[in-house]
């Protein structure tokens, strides 16, 4: 019986997994065009298991060699003579273990090379690669993973000048033989690893050893239809009852197609939260909100890289604080550093040229974090909300109308009437402040991204298969406060939901503080005055 995995790499004969034939055959358009390219996503992002399934379709009409860079060691990368012979070593054993097409010629030559007592230089290697792909029957495909395993070594760089001196010779002579394609997978791409080694003051070393690779523009995130086809591969084992399209819909906007995210959340409800409340409910809304609050709980390998950016890259926090915290619009270059590092390790993305964050998961990971640094520093909302949760919940229940209660007389016992120099900022994180200790451990909160802004602000809380939504916003006059009615009330709709809640910040000195219920297309709003 197959299983979701997590952990390396995914195969279709073992795994659940997304169908991706189709990405497959995009990529395969670069090989057969000659194309030399990398494949940068961040971790965790199926680089492995899209490499694993390339070298399956391409190996009926080439011989592919795979190399992973994670077998060469620390000490292989010392100097030239070095990264030869291990390089040489490599392929050798690579040879032995994973039987790549080395032809026993030139794997007799890679060995005695890698054991030659002689200082060894990369003219070595490439002088076996040409005779080998001058005499070899089939075209030659070079894959290799885990490339950021060298990226802090000057070697490296002249191994890839060395391919990129080869394919420049094929692209003058066409009966020049060297390989057909050369496909390198890492994090890190040839520009950031430039930059840790070659200075920007050393002129002559600027141009990239790696700028003869095509883009790779291929979509590696999996889609809401893909996620629904492995669910129903799942499904047609299990006999879950489960409603595949919603489950879906529900993973893919939770994840935005992050390989790791999605296999983890199904993984999570096959494993752990179908043991808790039975299969059926465990592959519905409440069972996936439960895999959501188990999965941000964890410290998984994707998280901690995640943090350990953070902690490298100090503006890269500051910029993403800014964006989470204060509703920043911050304006996508992709010169810029720090929105360069972001998207490389995977944590935002380019929407219609605007930074956002990549994905709810990673916006909820980020806002915990953040939140955890302010209850550190005794945040007055934070204690307030830890103070008065017994308050809020009885019998498994949030009050949602009684939280919105105990938060205007909270802000008030602490910052007195609005002023027209309020922070709209401030206002926004108190709340979640004051919300997060009370939800905390039970239920989970996203905010929608979309009403991100310094006018309103749509938070979501899940708490035990209930759903509530409030509007936060600033008080801009009555009609205004109608249109945020009308907005508040469609949303409900499209969540199915009867009651939805609106928080106003008002410095208005005639306002009506406290609570008032409003009916509207159906709808009941609750709306809270600060």
């Amino acid at each position: 019986m197959k299983v979701f995995n997590t952990t390396a790499s995914c195969s279709p004969e073992e795994h659940y997994m997304v169908d991706i034939s189709n990405r497959i055959a995009d990529i395969r358009k670069l090989v057969d065009a000659g194309k030399y390219f990398t494949i940068n996503r961040a971790r965790q992002y199926g680089k492995t298991t899209t490499l694993n399934a390339l070298d399956e379709s391409l190996s009926a009409q080439y011989d592919v060699v795979s190399l992973d860079f994670q077998d060469m060691t620390d000490a292989n990368f010392a100097d030239e003579n070095a990264f030869t012979k291990g390089f040489a070593q490599l392929l050798c054993d690579t040879k032995n273990t994973m039987d790549i097409p080395l032809p026993d010629e030139f794997y007799d030559a890679f060995q005695k090379l890698a054991n030659t007592e002689k200082p060894a230089v990369l003219n070595d290697v490439f002088r076996i690669f040409d005779n080998w792909c001058k005499n070899n029957e089939r075209l030659i495909v070079l894959i290799i993973d885990e490339v950021d395993s060298a990226t802090n070594n000057q070697v490296f760089l002249d191994f890839l000048g060395k391919l990129r001196s080869n394919y420049i010779k094929r692209t003058k002579n066409r009966k020049y033989r060297t390989f057909q394609s050369v496909v390198l997978a890492g994090v890190t791409d040839v520009k950031h690893i430039k930059s840790k080694i070659r200075p920007d003051e050393d002129a002559d070393k600027e141009n990239s050893p790696w700028n003869i690779a095509a883009d790779f523009l291929i979509d590696m995130s999996l889609s809401e239809d893909g996620i629904r086809g492995m669910l129903d591969e799942y499904e047609a084992d299990h006999h879950t009852g489960m409603n595949t399209v919603k489950m879906a819909k529900l993973i893919w906007e939770q994840t935005s197609g992050y390989p790791f995210l999605v296999s983890r959340i199904c993984q999570l409800i096959d494993e752990q939260v179908s043991t808790r409340m039975g299969v059926a409910r465990a592959w519905s809304g409440n069972g996936f909100n439960e895999a959501v609050k188990l999965l941000l709980a964890e410290n998984n390998t994707l998280f901690q890289s995640m943090t350990r950016k953070l902690k490298e890259y100090p503006g890269l926090k500051k910029a993403l604080h800014s964006i989470l915290m204060n509703g920043t619009k911050l304006t996508y270059t992709a010169q810029t550093d720090s929105i360069a590092v972001m998207q490389m390790y995977g944590l935002i993305k380019n929407d219609h040229n605007t930074v956002v964050v990549a994905n709810r998961t990673f916006e909820q990971m980020l806002y915990n974090i953040f939140f955890s640094e302010e209850e550190m520093q005794s945040n007055v909302f934070s204690n307030s909300g830890e103070l008065d949760k017994n308050r809020y919940i009885k019998n498994g229940k949030l009050n949602m109308k009684a939280v919105l209660e105990g938060f205007i007389h909270a802000y008030t016992q602490t910052h007195g009437e609005l002023k027209e120099s309020f922070d709209e900022e401030q206002g926004r994180k108190s709340f979640l402040l004051y919300l997060k200790p009370i939800i905390n451990g039970t239920g989970n909160f996203y905010v929608e991204a979309e009403t991100r802004s310094q006018r309103r602000t749509d938070v979501i809380v899940d708490y035990l298969g209930e759903q509530f939504v409030i509007e936060l916003k600033i008080w801009k006059g009555a009609k205004y406060n109608e249109d945020g009615e009308k907005q508040i009330t469609d949303y409900l709709d499209e969540l199915e939901l009867k009651t939805g809640y609106m928080l106003t910040f008002n410095f208005n000195k005639k306002k009506e503080k406290g609570i008032r219920e409003v009916e509207l297309n159906g709808k009941k709003i609750i709306e809270a005055v600060v």
